[in-house]
């Protein structure tokens, strides 16, 4: 009897001990996500849960292959997952694929460990609710629309490393007012900020390419600030150039002042280099601007007059520079030519100045055969006086000739100019 009890007291042990270690053992598979094993590694598909709070652990439970690492989180495998608020990563996961995150509109918090080396694009585009997000310290590149349309994002941090930021990376994020771009970045895609709320931007040293409209309807960005020492970009005045000053990239649309005079360097403006710069009343384009690219003064609603002080340059040939700026006017110099009723879609009149002025950039301007020249603008039917002298230091001023402005402009040419080392000149009305 005391063996037998013995042994059912042993038996009850077992009994108990094996429901203790079948309790601990490790859950088998999630059932809410589907998944591939490939090389002894697994990929998450779908997620086909509902949960609020999700977790991807490090490892999970395969029939026949046991504890398999979790390292990848496949295209479009959290897409529309519209009640998820928070995820966790395990850390075995290396990369995110295509859309994984897209249109997970109650997503509000994720922090992507630093194993992560891979982000596909549109991993979180749409998540209207996020509002905090880590990014792995070993990714190289933002990734094309990775945070677009993401409307509740206030900041990110990208982490020092990142070489390339993508097109249209964080478009329309108006909450963003701050996006710190390290050392590390050469690329800036195409409209990679547009519509953003960014206050304050600064390009670095070693970025090298800034895509079409990259800041474009910025409407809170007073100014975009180059590093000195970059090789291919420069700033003056808040705007974005290239090194030389000769184009005009990006003028930034929260930039206060309701005037803008292009500076004389500039030989280009850039497509969408306005794009939507709301505070533009009135523009001057130096002697020296010679294309504007499509759509360059974009959506400048109040925009009224543009002036020309040069000849009419050569407009896009796709998209209307003035597209929907609906009350601008052009003004031209009399004098200057290729000027007809409209350009690029919009009405031309002459620009009338209150004193007569010599135009000092036009090719017949300096010596020519018959002495030196240059074409007087001013007003139609005006007459003005010429007069030279030859020294600066004690002028004497002597009228020359009296030119009257058949058109409003009229060309002078002095034919004694060679019978004076040095000769000066200006201009009266009688």
């Amino acid at each position: 009897m005391e063996n037998n009890a013995q042994c059912l007291a042993t038996s009850r042990t077992a009994r108990i001990l094996a429901l203790l270690l079948l309790f601990m053992l490790p859950a088998p598979v999630q059932a809410q996500f589907n998944y591939t094993v490939t090389s002894g590694a697994i990929t998450i598909t779908k997620y086909t849960g509902s949960d609020r709070l999700v977790t991807i652990s490090n490892t999970m439970y395969v029939n026949g292959w046991g504890y398999l690492p979790v390292i990848c989180i496949g295209d479009q495998a959290f897409s529309g997952c519209e009640s998820m608020t928070n995820v966790t990563i395990g850390t075995n996961v290396t990369s995110i694929g295509y859309e994984t995150f897209d249109d997970c509109i109650s997503l509000k918090s994720i922090a992507i460990p630093n194993s992560v080396t891979n982000i596909g694009d549109y991993a979180f585009g749409q998540c209207t609710s996020l509002t905090n997000i880590t990014i792995s310290t070993n990714v190289t590149s933002i990734a094309n629309f990775e945070f677009w349309d993401c409307t509740s994002l206030p900041n990110v941090t990208i982490p020092n490393g990142v070489t390339s930021i993508g097109y249209d990376a964080f478009f329309f994020c108006p909450k963003l007012t701050s996006v710190p771009i390290p050392n590390s970045v050469a690329n800036i895609g195409e409209a990679a900020f547009v519509a953003s709320g960014l206050t304050s931007v600064t390009i670095p040293q070693n970025v090298t390419s800034i895509g079409h409209v990259a800041f474009g309807q910025c409407a809170s960005l007073p100014a975009i600030t180059v590093d000195i020492n970059n090789p291919v970009y420069s700033s003056l005045n808040g705007i974005l150039f290239d090194k030389n000053l000769t184009t005009l990239i990006q003028y930034p649309a929260g930039k206060t002042g309701i005037s803008y005079t292009v500076p004389a360097s500039v030989t280009s403006i850039g497509a969408d280099a306005f794009d939507y710069c709301t505070n533009l009343t009135n523009v001057m384009i130096g002697t020296s601007v010679t294309s504007i690219g499509d759509q360059a003064f974009y959506c400048c609603t109040n925009l009224t007059s543009v002036y020309f002080q040069g000849n009419t340059p050569t407009p896009s040939n796709d998209l209307p520079v003035f597209y929907a700026d609906n009350n601008a006017t052009i003004y031209y110099l009399p004098g200057t030519t290729g000027w007809v009723s409209t350009f690029d879609g919009r009405p031309v009149a002459l620009w009338l100045l209150p004193n007569p002025l010599i135009l000092n950039y036009e090719p017949n301007f300096g010596m020519q055969t018959n002495g030196f020249g240059f074409i007087i603008s001013w007003a139609t039917n005006i007459a003005v006086v010429v007069e030279a002298t030859t020294n600066l230091t004690n002028p004497v001023w002597q009228p020359v000739q009296t030119n009257t402005l058949a058109s409003g402009s009229s060309y002078f040419s002095d034919s004694q100019r060679t019978n004076y080392p040095a000769r000066f000149y200006r201009l009266r009305s009688p």
